[in-house]
């Protein structure tokens, strides 16, 4: 089979499938981060955050569920192999929802709003990637390192909840990840608002399950191929910057998970928005919004990189393993994006 599909091309497909379902999800479904912590701090409504929360807890549920059938090695991941680091998580997650807020849009969704025909989301995608690279392997990678150097896990248990409740009562690991993945959903389905909302609910599980097919493809293709290519799942912030090096060198970078996750997103809104007949083509015609986007964006690029990942990368991948970084980083990113949503809508002016 790998004579005309390589692994690297099985990746990516799977990257494209999972992409694919949260792209609908973003355009159909109305998934979206920002949106949530605007509805709830301006809107009156936690319908978009319990969406979340529900498609945390299917995910957390999936992936442990892969675990206990030894369809998934959770330490293999990125988020459970690297040594947590509070400050890093707390730092770079008030950079990112800060940004985020700035620019309007996270990685995930500016993508999303791509596919609808929105060219300033453009912007935000091409500065956001660059950022990332720039902070990640460029110039400030000396700097970055020098405060935040990632040391792998090594003869110690991984950062994980599940997996430190594990080493203290000896319970299995499965069973307690999917015991909280439950009481996740128990506990976002407490709201009546999404209980009577099966659209939200349906997309919801859709994002949980393409986070989950994340984990399972790439370890089948991990375990059967020969070139021991990452166990990952979704993430919108150093892929960005991967799939525009692979854009200007595909013919000596191959394919990958990022690159089709990418693709799959900006594919599955570009037929959400068809469908819902919201695509038109937007630019940016206040040079005061492009810089503040522009602006926005760069941050939100080097705090993902500082707090390992980003809304979907932390907020839902590693949250699916439970990694310690994951609640933490979320809260900041909450925090950060309260915090400039305020400087844009409020201004800061004293109450009267």
């Amino acid at each position: 089979m790998f004579d005309f599909v390589t692994e690297h091309h099985l990746a990516a497909l799977a990257g494209l499938g999972g992409g694919v379902l949260l792209g609908l999800a973003a355009r159909l479904g109305r998934f979206c981060t920002l949106g949530a912590i605007e509805d709830i701090l301006y809107g009156g409504s936690t319908l978009r955050m319990r969406m979340w929360i529900l498609a945390i807890g299917v995910a957390v549920f999936g992936s442990f569920s892969l675990i206990g059938l030894g369809l998934l090695e959770a330490g293999e991941s990125y988020y459970l192999s690297i040594r947590w680091m509070p400050v890093a998580s707390i730092l770079g997650g008030l950079m990112f929802g800060y940004g985020m807020a700035l620019s309007g849009n996270c990685g995930y969704g500016a993508i999303a709003r791509l596919g609808g025909g929105d060219l300033r989301s453009f912007v935000i995608v091409l500065v956001m990637g660059v950022s990332t690279y720039v902070v990640l392997s460029g110039p400030l990678a000396p700097l970055r390192n020098f405060f935040f150097e990632q040391q792998l896990v090594t003869n110690e248990v991984p950062p994980g909840l599940a997996h430190h409740a594990s080493a203290m009562t000896g319970l299995s690991l499965h069973s307690i990840g999917m015991t909280i993945g439950l009481l996740i959903m128990i506990g976002a389905m407490a709201g009546r608002e999404l209980r009577e909302d099966r659209k939200a609910i349906f997309w919801s599980v859709v994002v949980g399950l393409a986070v989950i097919s994340g984990w399972g493809f790439t370890t089948q293709v991990n375990t059967v191929g020969f070139e021991a290519l990452p166990v990952v799942s979704h993430s919108f912030s150093a892929p960005l910057g991967e799939t525009i090096l692979w854009t200007m060198t595909g013919s000596l970078r191959p394919l990958s998970f990022a690159v089709g996750s990418i693709a799959g997103v900006w594919a599955g809104a570009f037929i959400g928005s068809l469908i819902k007949g919201h695509f038109r083509w937007e630019a940016c015609e206040d040079p005061r919004e492009l810089r503040r986007q522009i602006l926005g964006a760069g941050i939100m690029g080097a705090g993902a990189v500082i707090a390992l990942g980003c809304t979907v990368g932390q907020g839902l991948s590693a949250f699916s393993l439970l990694a310690v970084s994951a609640p933490v980083t979320f809260l900041s990113i909450f925090a950060g994006a309260a915090f400039g949503l305020r400087q844009l809508i409020e201004g800061f002016r004293p109450a009267e």
